[in-house]
């Protein structure tokens, strides 16, 4: 008789961004754009390692949404990282995809919330999805590495294949207390 096999949640956590970084690849996301975020390092290091994929580190935020946008026009899937704080930096180029169709997925690390030593970050993790949502993005969150992976398999589809700009927003509970 087999021995039962148990659920380790600290390997699930640790491993959330490989399972993120090969259901991408299986769903044809090969294109990634991302200002560096220790929360996003386990996803950026896959791309930035893999010679079928390509990552692209941009200045700031909102250069992804372009960058994004101009991938799909060109025949390609893309995905933006960012942190929440990055959600303000980029508002008024959110349009661009809303505006004109084009399918966009976000994966959004949250700041401001659970455990948040930086009083800086509190005002836009707290704005991040209602400002989102003004602009005409979906958002759908998750704070468990099961919802996670879920909750982004749910998101290529409704991006890539209802052409709708979705924007996952990852608890900062599903990325552990950052230390200073």
């Amino acid at each position: 008789m087999d021995a039962p096999t148990t659920h380790d949640p600290t390997a699930a956590a640790r491993n959330w961004p490989d399972e993120i970084y090969d259901l991408l690849a299986r769903r044809n996301v090969r294109h990634a754009c991302y200002v560096p975020d220790a929360g996003h390092s386990g996803l950026i290091s896959r791309f930035v390692s893999d010679p079928g994929a390509t990552a692209n580190v941009l200045t700031t935020e909102e250069e992804g949404i372009a960058i994004a946008s101009g991938a799909w026009l060109g025949g390609e899937r893309s995905v933006v990282l960012m942190q929440s704080s990055g959600v303000g930096n980029c508002i008024n180029m959110l349009s661009l995809p809303v505006l004109a169709k084009i399918p966009l997925l976000l994966l959004v690390t949250m700041r401001g919330e659970w455990a948040e030593f930086n009083p800086w970050q509190v005002p836009m993790g707290q704005a991040t999805e209602p400002s989102l949502n003004a602009i005409g993005i979906t958002t759908m969150r998750a704070d468990t590495p099961t919802d996670l992976i879920a909750t982004v398999a749910q998101a290529i589809t409704m991006a890539f294949d209802a052409d709708q700009q979705i924007a996952v927003l990852m608890g900062q509970r599903l990325l552990g207390e950052k230390q200073w």
